[in-house]
């Protein structure tokens, strides 16, 4: 699939959005989006999405996938089940969790014991600072993984492999950089262009202004 092919695809399912007033997690401002929760509850095109990204990878003796959860659960599972028909013998579909203070990803429910000495592929939707998945890297090398690359579907963050912790080979389905602003500097709030609250943060934004 190209890469033209791939963002047809996502802004048929709604999971691309332009034209808008968006408000990002970091706190800034713009008018394009990749909601990568669109993209979930049509299965057909998440398995065709991840049947790409294990393609792109095939060759490199993937013995598990590893996500951060919990979006990354779902593109563990279809990456690791393309893997397997791919090279006709299994792979293991993992995924890491939050620790309780939110600084770091942990692997457990027995996940951990499966890593060790594995060649393993770390698998993320939408990459903008790549810290998530650092810390998947991280965690899953600790136990003794061996990290063989990252394959995400979207990078909107101009996103290196070595920000992810000098992995192998990082590859992305899309690439695409979304101009954003510092609130002060926000064009569209001095226009007086309305917060799209459907998606990202504009929701609690609009909260926070409330309350000044």
């Amino acid at each position: 699939m190209s890469q033209n092919e791939i963002l047809e695809m996502l802004s048929g399912i709604g999971a691309v959005i332009t034209g808008s007033h968006i408000v990002y997690t970091s706190g800034k401002h713009g008018s394009a989006y990749v909601n990568k929760d669109a993209i979930y509850p049509h299965t057909r095109e998440t398995s065709r999405l991840c049947r790409a990204l294990a393609e792109r990878f095939a060759q490199d003796g993937v013995e598990a996938v590893l996500a951060p959860a919990v979006g990354g659960v779902i593109l563990s599972q279809w990456v690791a089940h393309h893997l397997t028909e791919l090279k006709g013998r299994e792979v293991l579909g993992l995924y890491a969790e939050k620790s309780e203070d939110g600084r770091s990803f942990v692997i457990k429910r027995g996940y951990d014991r499966l890593l060790a000495g594995r060649r393993i592929l770390v698998v993320e939707d939408v990459l903008t600072t790549g810290g998530s998945v650092r810390k998947v890297v991280d965690g899953a090398r600790a136990l003794g993984a061996v990290i063989i690359g990252v394959a995400a579907l979207c990078n909107r963050g101009g996103v290196l492999a070595r920000d992810l912790g000098e992995v192998p080979r990082l590859e992305a389905l899309i690439n695409i950089s979304l101009e954003s602003w510092e609130e002060r500097d926000c064009p569209l709030c001095a226009k007086g262009e309305p917060v799209n609250t459907g998606v990202g943060k504009g929701r609690e934004f609009l909260a926070r202004r409330k309350l000044q």
